[in-house]
């Protein structure tokens, strides 16, 4: 195909060495994957606690490490509620369950099913149609419409639907997440099971890794084939799972093959014809091309061969409209998704990109790809890139902070509104539960089980603290073991509950030593604030953060980052009376405005750095050192104007506000709390504190 003699290999291993440059090594494909296998082993740990009847799955590049920063891939979620039994045989049936049976027939697409309901009494067919959601066939079957999918999916109701998935709103600094929600069947799809038996001339899959996809069973999601009678009744088949493990264990230069797959996508064709070619087609189209070819093809001096093979392929799928899936082959993945009227140009870019003979690689601007590819042919390009690496090492241990984040908003949730009783009952359980289903597990389950428990036990050790202050003025000794289990969760935020514990009992000489500790670890060059509270445009992060997080994994959560100091109303008393407003910022009117997801609105909720510099400036106040407690406003006033990402700006305002009134500085206290509700209207304690210093100052007047 290419004539000049070496061409194809030096080009080749400067594509595999540019791609390797920009994080699509071995590395960083493991770290991606072990992020986002840690953020579902979190997720499906957070469900046993609470008895969570489901379960959620990671996939797409994200998960699989096929992506790029330049790629700006979504975040796939598959979401899988419990409430349905869906079989495939008979013999599944299981009594006083929504049993429905997984049928098909001539009327049904390849690769999707109808469910019929079955009674939960007898392994018989249901008579009745229940609701809305149900249906009765010429045969006299009741059968589920797809449409309960979006009832089933309210928990998504901030969401806009795509297909079957549930898309975040679009906000600028903020990926998207696409959820889609399914109904999982334990056992493997009828229709993919000549895909196990059969075997391609590549030898790929290898049958132990056919039998492990057979057990992992499939899922059924709510759409139906484009354009059929009865859409409504047709549910698709997914072996996601399945289609994960086939990417886990494809090498590097499959895996830059698909990458690069996707970016000549992204700069050809994307740009004119959006939806048309998506990157489960390009992943279809590499499957079948290693199911097709032998083992010898697939090395990194010939990955323009390669990647001039799937294009082919993929230009052959649409010219014929035919792209067959890989495990359910009967499912034309292409049918009826190619405009009539965009075929001719998407074929022709596609032409172009084939006849270049890796010309086009050059025109292509995601990630730089075809700059860097053009100093590296020229010997002007050296090296790994470190400064990209550790971007993306960076971004994805800010992922699993926040997984942690998420999943410690769910434990609040959960007590908010509960008795120090059954608050410490709860908490107690939580954190047995999560011992014993770390002492059973292994791996990346053990360590989500690590992350979750240290913060149980520094919110179970503050709810006992504010109980023993309120009885005795006093933590207990209980109280202060438990929160000794939590205080190395990260650099910051424990360390500060056990320091604003200490000063509300006024032991402000053992507050002033956890809070010199603190600010000795919080560097500020290093340290990034955490707060998945609600969606806010993020800055740029501290250029020190992202090299120490090349070199490590989510271990370094610890002391790389700081979450938000939470207190739930059982932990009152541990509250300084100038935070504890917060706990009351919302009038009656200002309910109407509150999300379904701003439950924290209930909580006293700041960022650890400027809660450090608040309370070094109030114990410094108690103890009269009159310099370090200037020095200490001085830097509160610093973070609130100059740190770029602080979740919760308008609350240390507030703390600012009031730090003003007690220096006899009520027109800067008062523009302090204007600010505030500039930052947030509605929800905003800085109501009160400008009403209550309004009164203070026209009776003193």
């Amino acid at each position: 195909m290419f004539q000049q003699p070496g061409y194809i290999e030096n080009v080749s291993l400067g594509l595999s060495e540019v791609l390797a440059d920009i994080g699509v090594n071995e590395r960083i494909v493991k770290k991606r994957r072990r992020t986002w296998l840690l953020a579902e082993s979190m997720d499906k740990k957070s469900a046993k606690l609470y008895d969570v009847n489901g379960s959620s799955y990671y996939l797409g590049s994200q998960c699989e490490g096929t992506t790029t920063l330049g790629l700006e891939s979504d975040t796939d979620q598959l979401v899988c509620p419990n409430i349905f039994n869906v079989i495939q045989d008979w013999a599944d049936w299981e009594p006083d369950k929504n049993n429905y049976l997984m049928t098909q027939d001539e009327s049904v697409s390849s690769g999707y099913c109808r469910l019929q309901r079955l009674r939960n009494d007898a392994p018989l067919p249901y008579s009745n149609v229940p609701n809305e959601h149900h249906f009765r066939d010429t045969m006299g079957r009741i059968l589920l419409k797809n449409t309960v999918m979006s009832a089933i999916a309210d928990v998504f109701e901030r969401g806009v639907k795509h297909g079957p998935a549930y898309a975040e709103q679009e906000q600028h600094g903020v990926r998207d997440t696409d959820t889609v929600p399914a109904l999982s069947c334990k056992s493997w799809p009828l229709q993919a099971r000549q895909w196990v038996e059969q075997q391609g001339v590549g030898l790929w899959p290898p049958d132990h890794m056919k039998r492990y996809c057979s057990s992992t069973g499939c899922f059924v999601v709510g759409v139906g084939s484009k354009g059929r009678e009865n859409e409504e009744l047709e549910w698709r088949i997914s072996t996601s799972i399945a289609e994960r493990c086939l990417m886990f264990n494809l090498n590097i230069t499959q895996i830059r093959c698909y990458v690069l797959t996707k970016m000549m996508l992204k700069t050809f064709i994307k740009p004119h014809f959006d939806d048309t070619i998506s990157s489960f087609m390009c992943k279809t189209v590499l499957f079948h091309c290693i199911a097709n070819t032998g083992f010898n093809i697939w090395r990194k001096n010939k990955l323009l061969v390669c990647l001039s093979l799937c294009l082919f392929v993929l230009y052959n799928g649409i010219l014929n409209e035919y792209c067959p899936h890989f495990i359910i082959p009967g499912n034309n993945l292409m049918r009826r998704h190619i405009p009539h009227e965009s075929k001719p140009y998407i074929l022709e870019i596609l032409r172009y990109i084939i006849n270049s003979k890796g010309r086009a690689l050059l025109e292509t601007d995601c990630d730089d790809l075809g700059a860097r590819l053009q100093l590296k042919l020229s010997n002007l390009l050296f090296g790994y890139d470190l400064k990209r690496s550790g971007m993306i090492s960076g971004h994805l241990l800010l992922s699993t902070a926040q997984f942690i984040d998420l999943r410690i908003q769910d434990c609040l949730t959960e007590i908010t509104y509960g008795s120090y009783k059954e608050t410490v009952q709860t908490l107690l359980k939580d954190i047995f539960k999560l011992a014993i289903i770390y002492d059973q597990c292994q791996g990346l389950d053990k360590t989500a089980c690590s992350l979750l428990a240290p913060q149980f036990c520094t919110t179970l050790g503050s709810v006992l603290g504010s109980c023993s202050i309120q009885q005795y003025h006093a933590i207990s000794a209980e109280a202060l073991t438990w929160i000794s289990l939590g205080l190395n969760t990260d650099v910051a935020s424990s360390k500060l509950k056990l320091a604003s514990m200490f000063y509300c009992i006024g032991d402000t000489q053992r507050a002033e030593i956890v809070l010199r500790d603190i600010e000795g670890s919080y560097d500020l060059n290093i340290v990034e604030p955490i707060c998945k509270c609600h969606n806010f445009i993020k800055q740029a992060r501290r250029n020190g953060f992202f090299p120490i997080c090349d070199n490590h994994n989510e271990e370094a959560i610890q002391y790389t980052t700081a979450f938000c100091v939470r207190f739930v109303p059982c932990e009152i008393n541990c509250v300084p009376h100038e935070l504890r407003h917060e706990m009351f910022r919302s009038t009656q009117e200002d309910l109407a405005f509150r999300g379904r997801h701003d439950q924290w609105m209930d909580w006293a909720m700041v960022d650890s750095l400027p809660y450090l510099y608040f309370l070094q400036y109030k114990t410094y106040s108690t103890i009269q050192r009159q310099e370090e407690k200037q020095r200490a406003l001085s830097n509160l006033i610093r973070t609130i104007d100059q740190e770029p990402n602080l979740g919760h700006r308008e609350t240390s305002l507030n703390l600012l506000g009031q730090c003003m009134e007690q220096e006899d500085r009520a027109r800067d206290a008062l523009h302090c709390y204007l600010l505030s509700l500039n930052l947030r209207e509605r929800n905003n304690a800085a109501k009160f504190h400008i009403c209550r210093l309004l009164s203070t100052l026209a009776n003193d007047h």
